[in-house]
């Protein structure tokens, strides 16, 4: 019996990624809040040169996204040969692991860290070692103890996803100067146009200053344009050569990158999402709270909201009452918090009609 071709060791170990629902039965609206996607959409701008790419649709796109390196290098103040563009932040993600990591390799994410970290460690080959978190929120301390001479790579989200906790830029510095010099850290940084801290920065401090450290960011939240797959990479220049070398020559279409640019230079789009999110959230957190239940505090543009351990009022039994009424929520029980539900700031009628749903839930529960 001939036998089958077999992927590489480790493939199999991977539990697919399965995403935010987005559907409800045929002919129901949802009100969709479970995968962090802003309420005010794209810049009408990104959507006007979004179109306006429709007449190159014949031609191959610019294999170095020229163009919207030098948006973003012009928006921080950045190199653009530092800059590497990718399908989506997760593409680049990918790409570092596949560049940084093999068999015999480690790589240190946190407990409660986005599920993606684990897929690219085993496709690999290489060894998932998983920091713990203190009260939902990442620890250095816990990350530099599980470092080894077999560690190359520490994917650390921040904010981080689902808690939307964070590190201040004092902790992550402290945290690259005693990580060894071969190690790479890879700050994600998907939320970080949401946070609004003194003590935060996302990361570009430390990829100028350092040989060691990415950052990555992406056009998916904020900016409205999830469904395009655009994200990008700010890297030391031997990192980023490393990536250009392995990734797709074509890997960003000519319509994503056009959208791109026009979403970097609205900035009065970005900063009226920011604002809509800075009065929405602790909005949120107060009025979930009201209802006696416990909400993790966030700096991002999604809550994580605890349930009690009984059926009754549990969360999957609040997930289930939430989609009676129409509105889609993320269960996290694959991210370890199976009592937990996290939930996207969405419009004002969004937002309210969740609390009111929820307060309908705890009091039929009672």
């Amino acid at each position: 019996m001939a036998i089958a071709p077999q992927p590489k060791s480790g493939i199999l170990e991977i539990e697919p990624y399965v995403p935010g629902e987005s559907r409800l039965p045929a002919g129901v609206p949802p009100i969709k809040l479970s995968s962090n996607e802003t309420p005010l959409g794209p810049s009408p701008k990104a959507i006007a040169a979004f179109k306006g790419a429709a007449k190159e649709l014949a031609r191959y796109p610019d294999g170095a996204s020229t163009g919207l390196r030098a948006a973003i290098a012009g928006r921080y103040g950045l190199n653009a040969d530092r800059i590497v563009c990718g399908a989506g932040s997760d593409e680049l993600l990918g790409l570092l692991g596949h560049a940084y990591l093999g068999p015999g390799d480690e790589a240190i994410f946190t407990e409660h860290g986005f599920l993606v970290y684990r897929i690219i460690v085993l496709a690999n080959g290489a060894t998932p070692v998983v920091a713990p978190e203190k009260n939902l929120r990442a620890d250095i301390d816990e990350i530099l103890e599980r470092v080894s001479a077999r560690t190359k790579v520490v994917f650390l989200a921040n904010p981080n996803n689902p808690t939307g906790t964070y590190l201040s830029i004092d902790e992550v510095r402290a945290l690259r100067a005693k990580l060894p010099a071969h190690v790479l850290l890879v700050l994600d940084a998907a939320y970080a146009e949401y946070v609004r801290r003194n003590d935060y920065e996302a990361g570009i401090e430390l990829v100028a200053t350092t040989p060691n450290t990415v950052m990555t960011r992406t056009f998916s939240k904020i900016h409205g344009l999830a469904a395009l797959r655009l994200g990008w990479a700010y890297c030391p220049e031997a990192v980023a050569d490393a990536i250009n070398r392995i990734r797709g020559p074509f890997n960003v279409s000519t319509p994503a990158q056009a959208a791109g640019v026009a979403a970097m230079e609205d900035r009065a789009h970005e900063e009226a999402a920011a604002a809509h999110n800075e009065r929405w959230l602790p909005w949120l957190a107060a009025e979930i709270e009201k209802l006696g239940l416990k909400v993790t505090p966030s700096v991002a543009n999604f809550l994580l909201v605890h349930f009690a351990e009984d059926a009754a009022r549990g969360a999957l039994a609040a997930d289930a009452f939430l989609k009676s009424r129409a509105i889609i929520v993320r269960r996290v029980d694959a991210y370890g918090l199976p009592n937990a539900l996290r939930m996207t700031v969405g419009t004002e009628a969004d937002n309210r009609a969740v609390v009111s749903a929820l307060a309908d839930f705890l009091g039929g529960a009672a």
